[in-house]
């Protein structure tokens, strides 16, 4: 680069503007409220063919160190996702439910990030940008669920085969389940609910009288994770 060209970016570079986080649109759909039904009756015990779908088409490493893993969805014991059940629902007791970010009407996390990486859309999915992110994890420290996973190294290496439609991330950053954005924005469900062979995922807008996730929680007795926290997940579980 000459001295002209070198001055003429200086230049550039003086006069740019800077659009604050809090001023970019935050996206979605507008008049949508989506959400998602787990039904415990309908679930497979021990069955992992939504995390695998998840997992495979977001590019989301297999990494051996527990410690460091990345999970997008997960399984865990009954009483572990919810210990402050009564006893009668000693029938769940040890029994493997899925988990993932609950995309709360209130999200703890989006207050906390000092860059804006994390926020919610109009239509209620809480998202990442990856590319702002700057690996603070005050996001993870502010989810009362567990949801998001911090890359402690490059995560590349440990992706059995990447999906070219999907991008991958990087050491250093945050990341968690989108409720499949890039599938809603073609018309698609969620993988893990489409992936589901007893059909005990459902996912719908909650604004949509006759949509499927009204419909059940209509007719259905349902719960959510750690709901007296006021944050209102969109993640409702089906008894």
């Amino acid at each position: 680069m000459n001295r002209r060209d070198f001055l003429r970016l200086m230049a550039l570079g003086a006069f740019s503007i800077v659009v604050p986080a809090e001023l970019l649109p935050a996206g979605g759909t507008p008049g949508k409220r989506w959400a998602m039904t787990i039904d415990l009756r309908a679930c497979s015990n021990g069955c992992t063919d939504c995390i695998e779908a998840c997992h495979r088409i977001h590019n989301v490493p297999d990494i051996p160190d527990g410690n460091r893993r990345i999970r997008w969805i997960w399984t865990s014991p009954f009483e572990a996702l919810f210990p402050e059940q009564p006893d009668y629902r000693r029938d769940l007791k040890g029994r493997s439910v899925m988990a993932l970010c609950n995309h709360c009407e209130n999200p703890p996390c989006v207050p906390v990030c000092p860059v804006k990486a994390t926020f919610k859309r109009d239509d209620g999915i809480v998202m990442m940008d990856y590319h702002r992110c700057i690996g603070c994890r005050y996001c993870m420290a502010a989810c009362p669920y567990g949801a998001r996973s911090f890359n402690w190294q490059d995560p590349r290496p440990f992706i059995h085969a990447i999906d070219k439609d999907y991008p991958t991330r990087t050491k250093g950053v945050v990341e968690k389940c989108s409720f499949c954005e890039e599938r809603l924005a073609k018309n698609l469900i969620p993988a893990c609910v489409e992936a589901c062979k007893e059909k005990g995922l459902a996912f719908g807008d909650l604004n949509e009288e006759r949509s499927q996730v009204r419909l059940l929680l209509a007719s259905r007795q349902a719960m959510q994770r750690k709901a007296h926290l006021g944050t209102k997940p969109k993640v409702f579980y089906l008894l």
